[in-house]
C-alpha cells in the first residue's frame, strides 16, 4: 500500500503537492529525480547531489543487470550502499530500453531478449526476472516491466504493446515479494486516448502503490504529450503518486504538474550540462560561444549553487574548450540545482495557492524569449 498523502490541491487546476514516504525517507512532491542510470549521476558525488536539493534518484535495472550484475551489488551491500545514497531510490525495470535499444531486441508476449549494447551478450528479461532483480537490488520504488512503443507505430502494434504491458503488470505484482518496496505500474498507449483509458483502467483494478505514465517524450511532440497526460492523469487514483517518465523540459514539467502529475525524471540537466548548455532564469546559455570568453558573470546571478558561487562564465568556457572535466561537472551541478529550484518554486506556488498564475507567467516568459 502506497504511503502517499496529498497535502494540498490547486483551486484552479489538477495540480497538487504531497508527501511520499518510503523505507529510506520522505519525498516532497512534485519531485524531480536525477538519473543515475548505472548507479551514479554522471560526474556528481552523492553529497553534491544532496546539496542540489535532490531527495530521490533513479537507477536502471537493465544497465545494472549488465554491469556489475545483481549478485555483485548484493555483495557490495545493496543498491543504497553501492550508490552511497541513504535516501530514496527508484529503479526503472528496463522497459524503456525495449524502445531505445529496439534494434538489439527480440520481443514476444513472454518477455524480451536483448543483445547487450556493450558486447552483444544475450540478456533475457521478463516480468518475473525484472521484479526479482529489483527486489534484490533493494530500491525503495520499483517499476513493472512494460513495452514502450515508438510514436510512429500503428494502432494494432500499439494495442499489442498495451496488452503486453497489462499482462506483465499482473505477473510483476505476483512476483513482487518485498513489502518494503513500493511497486508502480506503467500506463502505455501512445497518444491514443482509448488505449490509454483501457490500459489505465486495467492497471487500476490491480491496485498498485503508484502509477506511471510511460511511452511519452518519444517523438510525439509537446502538445500531443501534454494532451495525453491531461487525458490519462485523471484516470489514476487520487491517493496514489503519479509519475511521468522521462520528461522533460521545464515547460513540460509545469504543464504536467498542472495536469496532476507528482514525479518526474529526465537526463536533460546532466546531458545538457555535459554539452556546455546551461539552464538559467533568463533562458539557456551555450558556454562554448565566444561571447563568454571574458565574462566574469556567473552562469546565473540569482543562483547560489556551487558553480555560480565560485566560477565565472569565462572560466567555464575555457574548461570546456580545453577538455577539462571540471566544465561538464560544474554545469551538471548548476542544471541539477536549477531543476530542484524549479520544483521548490512549484511546491511553494501550490502551497500559496498561486500556482495557476505562476505557471501562466512561466509559459509567457518562454514564448517571449522565442
Amino acid at each position: 500500500m502506497s504511503s502517499f498523502k496529498v497535502l494540498k490541491t490547486d483551486s484552479r487546476s489538477a495540480a497538487r503537492c504531497g508527501l511520499l514516504t518510503t523505507a529510506h525517507g520522505e519525498v516532497e512532491t512534485p519531485a524531480f529525480m536525477p538519473v543515475g542510470t548505472a548507479g551514479a549521476v554522471k560526474g556528481i558525488t552523492p553529497q553534491q547531489l544532496r546539496e542540489t536539493g535532490a531527495d530521490i534518484v533513479l537507477a536502471n535495472t537493465y544497465h545494472l543487470l549488465l554491469r556489475p550484475g545483481v549478485e555483485t551489488v548484493e555483495k557490495l551491500g545493496g543498491l543504497h550502499a553501492f550508490m552511497a545514497w541513504d535516501a530514496p531510490i527508484l529503479t526503472d525495470s528496463g522497459g524503456y530500453q525495449v524502445f531505445s535499444l529496439s534494434p538489439l531486441t527480440k520481443i514476444d508476449d513472454e518477455g524480451v531478449e536483448f543483445a547487450s549494447h556493450i558486447d552483444g551478450a544475450k540478456l533475457y528479461l521478463n516480468a518475473k526476472i525484472a521484479i526479482e532483480a529489483q527486489n534484490r537490488l533493494g530500491a525503495d520504488i520499483i517499476m513493472c516491466l512494460d513495452e514502450c512503443a515508438s510514436s510512429d507505430v500503428d494502432d494494432a502494434r500499439l494495442k499489442t504493446a498495451v496488452q503486453r504491458t497489462i499482462r506483465w503488470a499482473k505477473q510483476c505484482k505476483e512476483a513482487h515479494t518485498n513489502p518494503e518496496q513500493l511497486l508502480f505500474a506503467i500506463v502505455q498507449g501512445g497518444i491514443n486516448p482509448q488505449l490509454r483509458g483501457y490500459c489505465a483502467g486495467e492497471l487500476v483494478k490491480l491496485d498498485f502503490d503508484g502509477y506511471a505514465i510511460g511511452g511519452l517524450s518519444v517523438g510525439e511532440g509537446h502538445e500531443n504529450m501534454i494532451n495525453t497526460v491531461r487525458h490519462t492523469a485523471p484516470l489514476l487514483p487520487q491517493d496514489r503518486p503519479r509519475y511521468l517518465m522521462g520528461v522533460g523540459t521545464c515547460i513540460d514539467i509545469i504543464a504536467a504538474v498542472k495536469a496532476g502529475v507528482d514525479m518526474f525524471d529526465c537526463v536533460l540537466p546532466t546531458r545538457n550540462g555535459r554539452n556546455a548548455f546551461a539552464f538559467t532564469e533568463n533562458g539557456p546559455l551555450r558556454l562554448r560561444n565566444n561571447a563568454h570568453i571574458n565574462s566574469v558573470e556567473p552562469i546565473d546571478p540569482g543562483c547560489d549553487c556551487y558553480c555560480c558561487r565560485n566560477f565565472c562564465r569565462g572560466a567555464i568556457r575555457h574548461f570546456f574548450n580545453s577538455g577539462e572535466m571540471l566544465g561538464p561537472i560544474l554545469l551538471s551541478l548548476h542544471n541539477l540545482s536549477f531543476y530542484q529550484k524549479l520544483m521548490a518554486k512549484i511546491r511553494q506556488a501550490l502551497e500559496n495557492d498561486e500556482f495557476t498564475d505562476w505557471a501562466a507567467e512561466q509559459l509567457k516568459m518562454v514564448i517571449d524569449k522565442k
